[in-house]
């Protein structure tokens, strides 16, 4: 079939800028928000109250006093990679969505994906965009030549390297029970609106969930920053913005991870009556909750317990998975 190369770029173009401009603004700003009302809701507490009606222009106020600031290199700092961090962060964080599909459009009675790309290879590059945010992080660290940056810098890679093996496995057990790598083919081989791989990879979901927590660095596995022991961990030397795009960085992955799981695991955008966007975004957003719900309930684990949970536990549960469902695919398929 013959690609019409303009309206792909076009369509390319505009679901890229309508995306990104939801990350920076809802799931960065919004996002903030959430995490002080569900933290002052689950503790007892009201959370903002003062800027705007309810608090609701808080996040607002501090990205305006952000961008006020000063932006400070220090001196015996590499100035180019320490400048550069920042930007690799937040990139990788959106780069995430060019493979996730929120829903899908009618026209001529063809069913077109909302997402900016379907790859035949959209697991595989979601997991590879995720894997990058570790350089920004390990080279923030490196380049503030900080010894407090530079331990929370090694701390991440410890950390997400290492759950990154589990993850791969949770994504592996469901793309052979799909048969395909593409995001948009993964919802439509699930039965149901609320996806049927939430039930027949269960023990997946429960990796990917725990995985991806670690994945971008959420209580109770907050090692990389950790304000008690670090300061602030790989970003301390960096002020205004600089430290604002590591915090959209890790906003945008974290509602990425949400937005996978919404994907492999939930049916995507399926579901009754509402629109198909909709129902993308209500399981997104159930699955954020969840994700924040855990961040004011556990305490923070220590390095010994992330890792052992990782490489003992997470590791080889999902390698057994894997032959699981290896076998009931050759086996057990109609």
């Amino acid at each position: 079939m013959e690609v019409n190369w303009p309206i792909e770029i076009a369509r390319a173009v505009g679901l890229a800028v309508t995306v990104f401009t939801f990350l920076a603004v809802v799931a960065a700003m919004l996002g903030v928000l959430l995490e002080r009302k569900i933290g002052g809701w689950i503790q007892s507490r009201l959370g903002p109250k003062h800027v705007g009606r309810q608090g609701l222009l808080q996040t607002v106020a501090d990205t305006i006093k952000l961008l006020q600031k000063e932006h400070i290199t220090p001196q015996a700092a590499d100035a180019v990679i320490f400048n550069s961090a920042p930007l690799i962060v937040a990139v990788a964080g959106l780069l995430d969505w060019i493979v996730i599909p929120f829903g899908v459009v009618h026209i001529g009675g063809t069913a077109i994906p909302l997402v900016v790309r379907d790859l035949n290879i959209g697991v595989l590059f979601f997991a590879a965009m995720a894997s990058l945010t570790v350089v920004g992080i390990l080279a923030g660290g490196f380049a503030s030549n900080n010894k407090y940056s530079l331990l929370g810098g090694l701390r991440s890679a410890s950390q997400m390297i290492s759950y990154e093996l589990p993850l791969a496995t949770a994504l592996i057990a469901v793309a052979m029970q799909a048969g395909t790598l593409s995001t948009v083919g993964i919802v439509k081989a699930q039965d149901g609106w609320f996806g049927s791989f939430a039930f027949s990879q269960f023990p997946a979901f429960v990796i990917f969930l725990i995985a991806a927590t670690a994945e971008v660095n959420r209580v109770p596995f907050d090692l990389p920053e950790a304000e008690s022991e670090l300061v602030a961990g790989y970003f301390s030397e960096y002020t205004g913005m600089r430290f604002a795009l590591f915090q959209l960085g890790e906003y945008a992955e974290m509602f990425a991870m949400a937005a996978l799981a919404t994907t492999l695991f939930l049916g995507g955008w399926k579901g009754p009556v509402l629109p198909g966007l909709v129902w993308f975004l209500i399981k997104m957003y159930a699955v954020v909750f969840f994700l924040m719900w855990t961040r004011w309930t556990f305490p923070r684990l220590r390095l010994d317990q992330l890792l052992n949970l990782s490489w003992k536990v997470l590791l080889p549960a999902g390698l057994i998975w894997i032959l699981l469902t290896g076998f009931a695919i050759t086996f057990l398929a109609k």
